[in-house]
This record gives structure tokens, sequence and C-alpha cells, in this order.
């Protein structure tokens, strides 16, 4: 799968499950209970002991069903073990402009974070496919989204940050092409105490919210 359809496809589905866990056994239940509830884009973040190496097997396992991509990714030598490992797209908490010639080089999407409309511009002039806004919840989530929109409406932005289920359809109605979402969807407590259709259900209900908003747009 190509950048142009890597983007074309987490646009469509709109939530970009971000996976924190203690193991990589903890991070692979969480993406294939996620999977089950439909939902195929996965942001595999460096705290993730072994981050890189999961990634690897991730895409072996679920080439051409899912996409794997790596999170919290901070710097160039970061990015090119991951791109090497197979990561279909880069996310990174801030604009560094090392990860993003990387990126660039390669031809995958690179999404960096960014908060203020300055660096939201900076990020998209250096070249971000969307941008990270980060932490969403922070600034006054959906609505500061709306804000910022305004007058960037040619920047595409993936909120991240404290979004639930109860407000990503506002993020996608404020005009996100999609939302990180982390802890309220991949839950790791939940994969602890062996309920893995409880995961499941959730990405089935994330499914459900963000088709209900584009179906009625603000």
């Amino acid at each position: 799968m190509n950048k142009v359809q890597t983007i074309r496809q987490i646009r469509e589905i709109g939530i970009v499950p971000v996976i924190r866990a203690d193991s990589a056994s903890e991070a692979r239940r969480l993406v294939e209970s996620i999977l089950e509830g439909g939902i195929s884009i996965f942001e595999i973040t460096m705290t993730v002991p072994n981050a890189v190496l999961l990634i690897e097997s991730l895409v072996a396992d679920f080439r051409g069903i899912a996409i794997i991509g790596a999170g919290s990714v901070l710097e160039a030598k970061t990015a090119q073990k991951c791109l090497a490992a197979g990561a279909q797209f880069i996310v990174s908490p801030a604009l560094n402009l090392n990860v993003m010639q990387v990126c660039r080089q390669a031809n995958v999407a690179i999404f960096p974070g960014a908060l203020t409309p300055t660096e939201i511009i900076a990020a998209a002039h250096a070249g971000a496919d969307a941008v990270k806004v980060f932490p969403a919840n922070a600034v006054g989530g959906a609505n500061y989204l709306k804000s910022i929109r305004a007058p960037l409406p040619d920047i595409e932005l993936i909120p991240t940050g404290g979004v639930t289920l109860d407000t990503i359809g506002d993020f996608i109605r404020a005009g996100a092409i999609a939302a990180g979402v982390g802890s309220d969807l991949a839950d790791v407590h939940a994969i602890r105490a062996g309920k893995r259709e409880k995961v499941t259900q959730t990405a089935r209900d994330f499914v459900k919210a963000v088709r209900d908003a584009r179906l009625s747009p603000a």
C-alpha cells in the first residue's frame, strides 16, 4: 500500500488507535481485539517494549488487512528503524525536521504534532501529510479544532489527546480527517482482565460514532 492509499484509508476509517502497553504481547492483543471491531489502522508507540520488532511482526502478519504505523517517534534514527520494519506512517508529538526528511525521502506518510496556529502552519509548510493536533483536549477540544479550521481549511488535522467515544463525533464534525484515540479504545486494563470482547465492542462503538457524525455534519 502506497502513501496515498494509506492516507485515504485513514481518512475513510477516521480513527487511529494509539497503542500503548507494557509488553509487546499486550499490544498485539489490543491490535487483534480492535481489528475484530472493524478498525484497521494502528499507531504502535515507541513506548511499547520492543516496538520496532512488534511493528515488523504486525506488518508481516496483517499485510493487506491492517495499516501499521509508528508513534511517539522523536528522532530520525528511530524513524529509519520503523520504516525498515515496514511502518506505513510515522507520528510524532512535535515537529522534527529530520524525521520529516526521512519520511519524505521514503515517501511514507508523516503526521507531526503541533498545537498553535503557528506550529500547525510550520508543520504543513515542512511537508506534513496531516498535522497531529496534540494535546487537543487541553486547549478546548473540538471547539479549538473548529476555530483552527476556519482560517486553515486546507490543512488536514488529526486531533489526539483525550478523544473519547463521547467527543470523537464532535471532532469529526469540526473538520478532523481522523482522530487519534488512546486508552478509551486501546484499553490495556480490559486486555489484562481477559475482557477482549469489551475492547472489540468499544471499537465497533467508535466506528458507529464516526459514521453517525459524518451523516449529521455540523
